[in-house]
């Protein structure tokens, strides 16, 4: 069948114009203070839309009327998640999964309900019969993350009660996402490198009695074979994704919710929301950036060539032409980003025993560098820092994870977090979600087509 887009590309050229030619002068009054551009108030915090118990992300305070900065913290159910990945370090445990069952639930698990919890996990890994071959398989995307949503919503139809908004029924649905998500992302990921990339095919299914973060790396991996500090750490990232409550996907997932749709249609939400290059993309972006510095560079530049470099990212000469240094702030971290803290105080170690620890003091210098040149460039009056995309990336690659699933794998953590706020939003929001926006045009006539 002849491509529609080659029989019909001037028409659809001809429409593009006109349609350009609508947004060539600014039509929209962009200094009414009334009008949250982005959800944003004039002074760059968001907009308050609703109050959750899941989690608190702080990275200012107000003095005055007037942000000032602070070192960032990230609590989940009112515990600071450095002090989970402290504990769980120390112990040389996973803990992701007790991580899932404090967002769901509401508190940490004892060990009876841990080990409880990690074995419904375990048996609501498995898809149900034929899904891998008929809707995981056979349908590879060149974009893994466009293929989860998909999934994710095909799973609907095998989903006898897939319409109940009961809590133990959305209960029961959290659990198997959780479970199931890692599984499809993997294989999503082979699929799309076999069937569209043209390397071979090999497929894991996942082993009773590991963990997620196991598991994964098992399920990734042609040999299956893994260390176990190259499990902890992905353990590590998966607990740091786990939840943010402050941000766009999860956002959208409760707005979907709040309409009183189904799970797989809020969650499919989330995931096209996390697909952005501004969202779950960054951390792909960053390593896009990294790789250019280190190609012109090399890992060991001087400070006034890495500088020039940085400043040329800024003007937009180099780079992808954005302008941006990617990685570099953050909406409501100021002084630090309590992830990208944690990634850095335990990545060392991995990156020296792999040969690659200047890749890291490099990321950690355009870190410094950068911040300078863009509070310079934007005379910012309130402190910067790296967020957690600036090192999660190199992490990935690191374990030798590809760039096609940096962005699934942080769908896979946030799965906890999305579905511990589709309850929330479920139990407690009563009222769907109907944000306004002012019509710029009020009045236009009606002219006849011969007229035109």
């Amino acid at each position: 069948m002849p491509d529609f887009r080659q029989l019909h590309d001037e028409e659809i050229h001809a429409l593009y114009s006109e349609l350009a030619s609508q947004y060539e002068i600014p039509q929209l009054k962009r200094d009414d203070p009334s009008i949250k551009y982005g959800l944003r108030n004039a002074d760059g915090t968001g907009v308050v839309a609703g109050v959750s118990n899941i989690g608190s992300v702080q990275g200012y305070y107000m003095e005055d009327g007037v942000r000032q900065s602070m070192p960032g913290k990230l609590y989940y159910r009112g515990i600071s998640v450095e002090d989970i990945v402290d504990a769980h370090q120390k112990a040389g445990t996973f803990g992701y999964e007790e991580v899932a069952y404090l967002l769901l639930i509401g508190h940490l698990p004892t060990r009876d309900q841990l080990e409880k919890f990690n074995l419904l996990l375990e048996q609501a890994r498995f898809l149900p019969e034929r899904f891998q071959e008929d809707n995981v398989l056979r349908n590879p995307s060149n974009n893994v993350m466009n293929q989860l949503g998909r999934c994710v919503m095909d799973l609907y139809a095998y989903d006898d009660n897939a319409d109940d908004t009961s809590m133990e029924n959305l209960t029961r649905q959290s659990i198997e996402l959780i479970a199931r998500f890692p599984l499809i992302a993997a294989n999503a990921y082979q699929a799309k490198r076999h069937y569209i990339d043209g390397k071979s095919l090999y497929v894991h299914n996942p082993k009773p009695g590991l963990s997620l973060a196991e598991n994964y790396l098992r399920m990734l991996r042609k040999d299956k074979q893994y260390t176990v500090e190259e499990a902890r750490l992905l353990d590590l990232m998966m607990i740091l994704h786990a939840e943010h409550s402050s941000n766009n996907s999860t956002f959208v997932c409760r707005a979907i919710t709040s309409s009183g749709t189904d799970t797989y249609s809020a969650i499919a939400g989330a995931i096209g929301a996390l697909k952005g290059p501004l969202h779950g993309g960054a951390n792909a972006k960053v390593m896009e950036m990294f790789r250019g510095v280190r190609s012109e560079l090399g890992d060991t530049p001087s400070d006034r060539d890495l500088g020039d470099y940085l400043d040329r990212l800024l003007d937009g000469s180099a780079g992808d032409g954005s302008g941006k240094i990617y990685g570099l702030g953050h909406a409501v971290y100021t002084e630090s980003d309590p992830r990208a803290v944690v990634i850095k105080n335990y990545a060392m170690s991995l990156a020296e025993s792999k040969g690659r620890g200047d890749e890291l003091r490099l990321m950690e210098r355009i870190e410094t560098l950068g911040i300078e040149r863009i509070l310079k460039k934007t005379g910012r009056g309130i402190a910067m820092c790296a967020n957690v995309d600036m090192y999660s990336g190199l992490i990935y690659d690191m374990l030798g994870i590809p760039a096609d699933m940096y962005t699934p794998l942080f769908a896979s953590a946030r799965m906890a977090g999305w579905c511990a706020h589709r309850l929330e939003e479920a139990a407690t929001g009563k009222r769907i979600m109907r944000p306004a926006y002012r019509a710029a045009q009020i009045r236009a006539p009606y002219i006849p087509v011969e007229e035109r």
